[in-house]
């Protein structure tokens, strides 16, 4: 008997396995597919290799604004796919010598719950004390006539393109639509971005969110916001906007990213008397399910779909269920959306804080604050808006707009996990030029306030 099945090879399956392994104990992680899941596979990894090269090629024509003259820059997407490949499978090997060096045992077939012990694989029952579900998410395909049509991608398939097109439709304004709406108008594509949002939905923070926007739209991104998207016909997006039916013609190809589902199918959830709904496995802070020996972690909760989140969630129920007493703080767990600017948010909104009643203050401050993002973003915008709690001074919540923020959250997300207060902060030195330091500075100033 094992100690513990793990169900699912993304990152908060092999991280949890991996984990349960240096504790000693007896694991086995079962994977239909390839080890590291959507993020590695189809996810994180690809579409970041493909914002470096997005990165590359805004850096390339603004290169004049640095001192360099270049005579032309284009995109070889043959060449970008391959890189992307060769990235995956090195990080795959990874996950393969963790998974030996932490003594787990990986068996490649799909799982199905068969008892509160029992994990039934490959024509054969396996026997555990603890089963970890974490079998992650799928794309969401809306109730759109049209949308399974031949030039309808989801954000899978649309990373496996041979060519980009001239014109794409997005449907989707979450950080997965528009770290691609980025990355294709840099290469060239004309780019909108539809939803039934009045405003982007890729951060809580509205200032952030509105900010992010309007730099999209000066890199060519088009918005058709408060939209209802009714059918897709042949290269024509048709939708209802404030100003009535319209459409948007002429389109190559259409990406859908309107949302993701949890992989509950052909779990055996029902027989086991596992508590889900369509939103996901039902979870405490600890990981655990209704049902004793039964947990789960990841995009298959419906809390948080963030690899990280899945990642730090698998640890925490293994700890849980080995008796190491852990648990999951939601809000020091940070958002980051990898377009150009960077958005990042960790803890909570403004509106939370409005919402339950809590009195706090606010500074923004702009990147520029910082030399070193003067020297690396010419002619680049931003800001660092921290809020720290009125009476106390605790660090409450973080968001920034600005390239290079995605390196600094991690220091907000400790600020808040260990309930630091902005004189606290004070006390911490920070190197030196570092676009870091904008950080600094807006939680100092807003502790002043």
């Amino acid at each position: 008997m094992y100690d513990l099945i793990v169900i699912g090879g993304g990152p908060g399956g092999y991280e949890a396995a991996a984990h349960a392994g240096r504790l000693g104990k007896r694991v086995a992680l079962i994977e239909e597919r390839r080890l590291g899941g959507v993020c590695l596979h189809e996810g994180c990894i690809p579409t970041k290799t493909f914002l470096k090269t997005a990165g590359l090629l805004a850096a390339c024509r603004q290169a004049e604004r640095y001192g360099i003259r270049v005579d032309g820059c284009r995109l070889d997407l043959a060449a970008l796919q391959e890189r992307k490949r060769r990235i995956v499978g090195t990080l795959e090997r990874g996950i393969e010598t963790l998974m030996k060096r932490s003594g787990v045992t990986v068996i490649r077939g799909r799982a199905r719950l068969a008892g509160r012990n029992q994990v039934r694989v490959n024509g054969a029952t396996e026997e555990a004390r603890n089963i970890l579900l974490a079998t992650g998410s799928r794309p969401l395909v809306p109730s759109v006539e049209g949308i399974t049509l031949n030039r309808v991608f989801d954000s899978s398939a649309i990373l496996e393109l041979e060519e980009t097109p001239r014109r794409l439709a997005i449907l989707g304004s979450d950080y997965i639509g528009l770290e691609f709406a980025g990355f294709f108008a840099a290469a060239g594509t004309e780019v909108t971005v539809l939803d039934a949002s009045a405003e982007v939905r890729a951060s809580a923070d509205r200032d952030v969110a509105r900010r992010l926007e309007e730099a999209l739209r000066r890199q060519g991104v088009r918005f058709e916001l408060s939209t209802r998207v009714t059918r897709i016909e042949g290269g024509a997006v048709h939708y209802e906007g404030p100003a009535g039916p319209a459409a948007f013609s002429e389109v190559d190809a259409v990406l859908n990213v309107t949302g993701r589902a949890p992989r509950l199918e052909d779990l055996g959830l029902e027989e086991t008397g596992v508590d889900f709904d369509g939103r996901g496995i039902r979870t405490s802070e600890l990981g655990k399910t209704n049902v004793p020996g039964i947990w789960a972690c990841g995009d298959v909760t419906g809390r948080m779909l963030l690899a990280h989140a899945a990642a730090r969630e698998g640890i925490v129920a293994v700890n849980n269920m080995f008796g190491i007493r852990d648990r999951v703080r939601y809000e020091a767990i940070p958002v980051v959306v990898y377009t150009h600017p960077e958005a990042v948010s960790v803890g909570r909104t403004e509106q939370e804080l409005e919402r339950q009643g809590i009195a706090y203050r606010k500074a923004m401050v702009p990147m520029a604050a910082a030399g070193r993002f003067l020297i690396e973003q010419e002619g680049g915008a931003g800001f660092v808006k921290a809020l720290v709690d009125a009476r106390y001074g605790h660090v409450l919540g973080v968001h920034a707009l600005g390239d290079g923020a995605s390196e600094f959250i991690f220091a907000a997300a400790w600020m808040i996990e260990m309930e630091m207060r902005a004189a606290e902060v004070r006390e911490l030195v920070f190197p030196h030029p570092t676009v870091s330091e904008a950080l600094k500075e807006a939680v100092l100033a807003a502790g002043r306030e």
